[in-house]
């Protein structure tokens, strides 16, 4: 690659600073820590704080890259798939008739694939550190069920409209927690959750002992996540458990595979009764197959359709990406009273901001990543094997939550899936 024999003239010339610079031969340490700082304070910071640790990590990532010797950029066909992605949404960029809003949007794409790489990068020197990133996540999962446990138990106000209440019984309306994440949301703490739960599957594989807290730290968890009242994220995590089933049961001695669908079916018609048994989960749940008689399902229908004309009309190159610069051009397609700050289904919204190209390219990279994981887990039984399946199980919670809402597109989510891609690249490379 051209740009690997530019950096090889840039870490010549650095060479000497280098090998002089203490601070220069401990960057991995700062690099980490600023990775682990974006786990930690997407629960408490704002998303401008959290994007500026992850700045600061690509910068140091930078540096690096230019200064020390053997320091080097390998493409895997995922990350060709990616490239091409890129390329796209600056194509979009140039043509959006909102450069400015675009410009917005643009930098924040950048500044997760630059956290990507930074990622990427610092790991595949530091294979020993993925551990600590689930660490880091199990504890923000445990940091953010006690907030769910308090506000559900609280009774905490809703801050804005979050059910349609307008046919439902005082018993059945819900408390709908929403954590210390901001903005406050219960979709976003919904969709946060479900993806950095599966990080407790990890966990007993580098200390036995720890399995007894990661058994009831996801399964608390796994009940806070209840607790949001949000369908997408039920949606999604029945997803990841069917995942989490799947691979258990394909690794199981024959003899215990009759047992283990024993154990699942009883815990199956556990969790129908407890659904059946509470009339604001029961109320919750049921509504997801309300079409048309839920406004909030109403809503999203007329956000679709809307944004299916948008991208009827910017198929090729799209209008350019970023949510002020959608709000812009939606208000020339919505219908009235049904404003929408995004298309709520993530696919829907690469399409619309970078075109029909951008998202081929987007799937293609995701699915690459996906197909190639789960070759590794059932090829191997290790360690690392099990780190991927939880990075995966994440992964594919996001994106089944993305059909049904955009949350991918907040920090707290998207910092966390791209962690969770760079764990698969550098294991599986």
């Amino acid at each position: 690659m051209l740009i690997n024999g530019i950096l090889e003239n840039f870490q010549k010339l650095f060479k000497p600073v280098y090998e002089k610079s203490f601070l220069l031969q401990n960057l991995d340490w700062l690099i980490g820590a600023n990775i682990m700082l974006v786990i930690l304070s997407s629960t408490i910071a704002s998303s401008d704080d959290i994007g500026y640790f992850a700045l600061f990590a690509i910068l140091l990532t930078g540096i690096k890259i230019l200064t020390k010797s053997g320091e080097k950029f390998e493409m895997n066909l995922a990350d060709k798939f990616l490239l091409a992605y890129f390329i796209f949404v600056i194509i979009s960029l140039a043509g959006s008739s909102l450069l400015y809003l675009s410009l917005k949007g643009f930098f924040k794409t950048l500044t997760y694939l630059g956290f990507y790489v930074s990622t990427v990068h610092y790991l595949k020197d530091n294979r020993d550190k993925i551990k600590w990133f689930f660490v880091a996540f199990c504890l923000s999962a445990a940091y953010e069920t006690i907030f769910a446990f308090l506000q559900n138990f609280g009774a905490v106000e809703e801050i804005s409209g979050w059910q349609d209440m307008s046919s439902l019984n005082p018993e059945e309306v819900m408390t709908r927690v929403y954590g210390t994440l901001k903005p406050y949301n219960p979709n976003l703490f919904g969709g946060y959750m479900l993806s950095i739960i599966p990080a407790f599957i990890a966990l007993p594989f580098f200390n036995k002992k720890l399995l007894p807290i990661a058994l009831l730290g996801g399964l608390a968890s796994s009940v806070a996540l209840v607790f949001t009242g949000c369908r997408g994220a039920y949606i999604a995590f029945f997803f990841e458990l069917i995942v989490l089933v799947l691979v258990i049961y394909k690794f199981l001695e024959p003899k215990f595979k009759k047992i283990f669908t024993t154990i699942i079916g009883f815990c199956a018609l556990a969790l129908s009764f407890v659904v059946v048994s509470t009339a604001s989960l029961r109320a919750r749940i049921f509504s997801i197959f309300a079409m048309r008689g839920d406004s909030s399902n109403s809503f999203r229908f007329n956000v679709y359709n809307s944004c299916v004309q948008m991208f009827k009309d910017n198929w090729l190159l799209g209008i350019g990406c970023g949510n002020q610069n959608f709000r812009e051009i939606y208000g020339l397609y919505m219908k009235t009273g049904f404003d929408a700050l995004s298309a709520y289904n993530i696919y829907l919204e690469t399409a619309v901001e970078s075109g029909i190209f951008a998202l081929i390219s987007f799937l293609a990279f995701l699915g690459v990543n996906i197909i190639k994981a789960l070759k590794f887990i059932f090829s191997q039984k290790s360690a690392e094997s099990v780190f991927v399946l939880a990075a995966t199980v994440s992964i594919i919670g996001i994106l089944a939550h993305g059909m049904v809402d955009t949350v991918f597109f907040r920090p707290q989510i998207q910092f966390t899936f791209w962690i969770m891609i760079g764990i698969i690249r550098v294991i599986i490379k």
